[in-house]
């Protein structure tokens, strides 16, 4: 599982004036059985179109399908590690849910810049991810602090 890259971690986070409109980062994940069940355990939500195969197939899905939000929290990746990295805080998120993601589809979570607000050290991110055939799965935008010193 490759979750970053060394060239797209910057450990030290971005001030916002590094912060740019355009400004883009990426992460990727193969979605298993067991990120599910880890998932649903730590949160208790057990839903049986999740956990149950037998059921699942009952479903207008027809399968097992990935918790929504375990797909959407590869946005707090992005902002933790990526854009603005270290000290960040995440101020808000929107999501629409466009399609399941199943069990062993590699998604991608991207954030792009698309407004900065110097004097108040926030910037705002289209949040989008796609699975492997290129289809969006969850759109949205992330409101973001960009804390560390301007030097």
């Amino acid at each position: 599982m490759t979750l970053l890259d060394e060239n797209s971690l910057n450990m030290s986070g971005y001030s916002i004036k590094e912060i740019y409109i355009g400004m883009k980062k990426s992460v990727s994940k193969t979605l298993t059985e067991n990120d599910v069940y880890t998932y649903a355990g730590l949160i208790g939500d057990i839903n049986p179109v999740h956990v149950n195969a037998e059921y699942a197939k009952t479903t207008r899905f027809g399968e097992r399908i990935v918790h929504g939000m375990l797909t959407a929290s590869f946005f707090s990746t992005l902002v933790g590690m990526l854009i603005p990295g270290a000290d960040a805080i995440y101020l808000a998120q929107t999501c629409k849910f466009l399609l399941p993601v199943k069990f062993g589809d590699t998604i991608t979570a991207t954030g792009e810049v698309t407004k900065v607000i110097p004097e108040k050290r926030i910037a705002y991110m289209r949040t989008t991810v796609v699975n492997q055939r290129g289809e969006l799965v969850i759109d949205g935008e992330a409101t973001v602090m960009a804390t560390k010193p301007i030097d």
